[in-house]
């Protein structure tokens, strides 16, 4: 018995471990990742032509320029008959709103570099190293 009452401890203790709602930052992260995957999948796929024109969408929530890009990228008046585009858009007022609002003393902006949205700096490549 003393042996079933542990393990139902265990595992409630586990699920409510993972069910911890998410952070403001950590919310924001994901958000911002998400947005920047579908822009890259979308500029990729070409579904319409109008997609080419899109503003760059590389975002760094750091950065607080990203404040400014995700207003421009929201009220850019191109594509609104792609309806990848216009979810996208919608992500977009999502994040810019919860960076305004619900987040707005939470988060930390560590630089103020717009150029750097433009030009994302690529992740450093690892080398992996063989032994003979």
């Amino acid at each position: 018995m003393k042996m079933l009452l542990l393990l139902i401890a265990l595992l409630s203790a586990a699920l409510l471990a993972s069910a911890a709602p998410p952070t403001c930052y950590s919310r924001v992260l994901s958000l911002s990742k998400e947005i920047t995957q579908s822009f890259n999948e979308l500029q990729t796929s070409k579904t319409d032509a109008c997609v080419g024109t899109l503003p760059r969408l590389y975002l760094d929530i750091h950065n607080y320029c990203v404040l400014a890009k995700l207003r421009d990228f929201v009220a850019y008046p191109g594509c609104d008959r792609v309806v990848e585009v216009n979810e996208l858009k919608e992500k977009a007022r999502s994040l810019y709103t919860i960076l305004i609002s619900y987040c707005r003393r939470d988060l930390v902006f560590l630089t103020d570099d717009c150029n750097a949205l433009e030009i994302p700096i690529s992740p450093p490549i690892e080398h992996s190293t063989t032994e003979s």
